[in-house]
């Protein structure tokens, strides 16, 4: 980010306490107001959900500039930058994956902006480029999503998202040339790309009627696209229009033999899915379940005519059956047991069931007709994926990580049970100097809630560490454990890394995630806070040396949190927030999120939903905790008026009150998530040092 700025227009000087005295610049009020079930809700900052208007963007560049003047006057920025750089500088490949006689996977050198797909005849021979999307844009923000061969593997389709948005295009690659063909598919969005046949099923929506990035997504359709043609000339597979708010989508298995059609409707606070299959040169889609209720299905593998199905139908923890198309007839194989099923997948005639047993990954091996044959020993505690192959493989691929277990690639062989180190990544720290506990506190109900804590070997618990608590608590998404180079700075620093399994999460199956949602969000707060307690009462930290971060559903925790306890934390990274919580669903696909949280079209969700949302609830006179809101031009997924509308009502009402700063940094050209190395690491940088800073730690060790 540019650290120049305009000294009289910020108006920013240091005191010897290390806070920043800063003029916020002025957010321009209106008089609007919104009346929900009789109650008149104001919303002064209503205009700058106008993400292309000229004061906007004005706005934008008014808040970067404070908000850089103040990152500018950290002396160790640059330090943070440089060793961020170094940790995150080593090859990082994935797993590979077989197709028409290559091998196929993805590597980063270390600092390159976008990974690039690599194959090889051999599974340890020479690597050619496929695709390096590092130059496909000036800045690197160009990104390779999805990558989908045709069942000989002559053709491939690949989707390509610019600055970090959800949208897509789609174009195709003949494999024997590596050429780019002239097709192309715009408007691509919650799509996979399904092959069969001389072509691929997709989803896309129409053209979008005003911003692009911040028009409600409705009226998902599948289409097929044939290799050589235009889009125009696609074939509407289908689409609903008397329900516009469904996703549709369409995949097929290793044999093509069936198009699955799934649908559903979380728009109308439906957490399952309905799902339909057509047979290769059949015209019309047959029902496998025809309803969209609050059942999930997933078909995962066939053995011709007979489908293997993860449900969670009458097994809240995810159970495996088998359906037989001919009869029409149910069978369950593998019943639901008391740790949830993760995944599941068919290799080599077998099933590979990966279930979590709190937080940590257990896998076990299945024959195809249901019967238990071994458990994959794992190098430890924590997070396994993978699994994958096809019917005739021989042996199967999978990673293994946790906090200080940098993402390692095993190859397991099916006939032996046995795993073999394929591929180990060499990171610049020595994994002995840190250690990692799991500890179990109680949340405010009395409900035991997991937590996993990281540290130096040696920290002394004398309540001064700088603490970073972490959560997310939504959605089913369970936080596992998980290595990322990118946090060893804060941990060398002394530093303690807290990650907490908030309600609302999927660790502990769908009983978990229901305590979290609609009505009983406030459980998630709760648990965040009480997360919060452990660690001041256990002397990690007290509340001086606490930080507390998340994004996206973790966003509108922090923000939800900071309200309630303000005195809690002195630091709060709320990041690509949900914020405004009665017109969430307004935006883009922000429709699909109404299954957790509810909508403020109804009278009780109202209620609930207008009692913790961020932005409603900030109060004036109040000394909030130095903030860094983070949100970037490009997301479409959670638009940054969420969180413009935040920082100019935090600033507002609490700027002069506050003895600490309250800003909001606006990423250019990025979206939901980095758009590219680059700017991981430069907004890594900015949250330590604004979280260490704020803590009172002068210089780096």
């Amino acid at each position: 980010m540019n650290t120049k700025f305009n000294a009289v227009i910020v108006g920013l000087v240091l005191s010897a306490s290390a806070h920043a005295q800063i003029r916020y610049p002025e957010t321009r009020k209106s008089d609007h107001q919104d009346t929900y079930h009789g109650l008149s809700v104001a919303d002064p900052y209503r205009w700058l959900e106008d993400d292309r208007s000229e004061e906007t963007g004005q706005w934008v560049k008014r808040q970067n500039e404070v908000t850089n003047a103040y990152l500018a006057t950290i002396p160790y920025r640059g330090q943070l930058v440089e060793r961020l750089e170094q940790v995150y500088n080593y090859p990082r490949y994935s797993a590979p994956f077989e197709s028409g006689g290559w091998y196929y996977f993805y590597k980063n050198d270390g600092l390159q902006n976008q990974s690039v797909l690599y194959r090889q005849k051999e599974i340890n021979g020479q690597a050619e480029v496929v695709l390096d999307p590092n130059g496909l844009s000036a800045d690197g923000t160009t990104g390779l999503k999805q990558f989908s061969l045709s069942k000989d593997g002559k053709f491939a389709a690949y989707a390509l998202s610019k600055g970090g948005s959800d949208w897509m295009d789609i174009f195709l690659m003949d494999m024997n040339t590596k050429k780019t063909l002239t097709d192309k598919l715009e408007w691509v969005k919650v799509s996979g790309i399904a092959w069969q046949g001389n072509g691929f099923y997709y989803s896309r929506y129409p053209k979008p009627e005003g911003s692009a990035l911040a028009a409600v997504n409705e009226n998902h359709q599948v289409w097929y696209h044939k290799i050589g043609t235009s889009q125009a000339e696609d074939k509407l597979v289908f689409e609903d229009k008397a329900h516009p708010q469904r996703f549709n989508t369409v995949y097929t298995l290793e044999d093509e033999n069936y198009a699955f059609l799934v649908i559903s409707d979380r728009g109308k606070g439906l957490d399952g899915n309905a799902i339909y299959y057509k047979k290769k040169g059949e015209k019309e889609f047959t029902p496998v379940v025809a309803e969209i209720g609050n059942s999930s299905y997933s078909i995962f593998h066939n053995v011709g005519d007979k489908f293997y199905v993860s449900t969670n139908d009458q097994a809240p923890n995810y159970k495996v059956m088998t359906y037989a198309t001919a009869s029409k007839q149910w069978t369950e194989l593998i019943p639901g047991q008391p740790e949830p099923l993760q995944s599941v997948n068919a290799a080599g005639g077998k099933l590979f069931a990966s279930y979590m047993k709190d937080v940590a990954t257990r896998v076990y091996v299945y024959d195809l007709n249901g019967k238990r044959e071994s458990e994959v020993r794992l190098p430890g505690v924590g997070t396994a994926g993978g699994f994958g192959g096809k019917a005739k493989d021989k042996s199967v691929f999978y990673s293994f990580t946790s906090f200080t277990f940098p993402s390692t690639i095993y190859r397991y062989d099916i006939a032996t049970g046995r795993s073999e180190l394929f591929r180990r990544p060499e990171v610049d720290f020595n994994p002995d100097d840190f250690e990692t506990r799991q500890v179990f506190y109680n949340s405010k109900d009395g409900t035991r809630i997991p937590m996993f804590i990281t540290y130096k070997k040696g920290l002394e618990l004398n309540s001064a560490n700088p603490t970073l608590l972490y959560g997310y608590g939504g959605f089913n998404v369970s936080l596992n454990p998980g290595f990322s180079p990118l946090l060893i700075p804060f941990l060398e620093q002394g530093g303690v890394y807290a990650q907490a399994n908030l309600r609302g999460g999927a660790e502990y199956g769908e009983a978990w995630h229901e305590q979290g949602m609609k009505l009983k969000k406030q459980n998630v707060f709760d648990d965040f806070i009480a997360a919060g307690e452990y660690l001041i009462a256990h002397k990690y930290c007290d509340s001086e040396h606490l930080a507390l971060r998340g994004g996206s559903n973790g966003g509108l925790l922090v923000g939800a949190v900071i309200n309630q306890r303000p005195d809690l934390a002195k630091v709060a990274i709320p990041q690509v927030g949900v914020m405004d919580m009665l017109r969430f669903q307004k935006f883009t696909i922000g429709w699909n999120w109404i299954a957790d949280y509810g909508s403020s079209d109804n009278a009780e969700e109202f209620k609930a939903l207008y009692a913790y949302s961020p932005l409603h609830n900030i109060k004036s006179g109040v000394n909030y905790p130095a903030t860094l809101i983070t949100t970037a031009d490009h997301d479409d997924r959670v638009v940054p008026a969420h969180s413009f509308k935040y920082a100019a009502e935090l600033q507002a009402k609490a700027g002069s009150s506050s003895e600490n700063p309250l800003l909001i940094r606006i990423d250019t050209n990025s979206g939901h998530g980095a758009s590219n190395t680059r700017k991981a690491i430069e907004q890594t940088a900015d949250i330590y040092g604004f979280i260490l800073w704020n803590m009172g730690v002068k210089a780096l060790k």
